[in-house]
């Protein structure tokens, strides 16, 4: 492998290992029916979870539920698309990894 194809590979590495750090530590906001919000990290680890007041009836806890959920869901599909928009440009064109070279 000749010295200028190593260093440009070194630094996509570099490059790549940067993003990477950045994405897992962005966080991403999940939102369901304007009274639940979900705070996740990068690596979808839950920073927070905020219901407002009026989200509560004890008669209905299975309706928060299925909105702390969705408000889950929402954050999850945000990290997965932030992620693979910030990480295509290094995986194109590798072996089941589509796009590097």
């Amino acid at each position: 492998m000749n010295q200028a194809l190593l260093k440009k590979l070194q630094k996509m590495q570099r490059d790549m290992e940067k993003a990477q750090k950045e994405l897992e530590e962005t966080v991403f906001t999940g939102t369901a029916g304007g009274v639940v919000t979900i705070e996740m990290l990068g690596t979808k680890e839950v920073k927070s979870v905020k219901v407002k007041p009026e989200a509560v009836d004890p008669e209905d806890v299975e309706m928060l539920e299925d909105m702390i959920l969705a408000a889950l869901n929402d954050a999850s599909r945000h990290v997965d698309q932030k992620t693979k928009e910030v990480m295509s440009p290094f995986t194109q064109g590798m072996p089941g990894m589509p796009g590097l070279f």
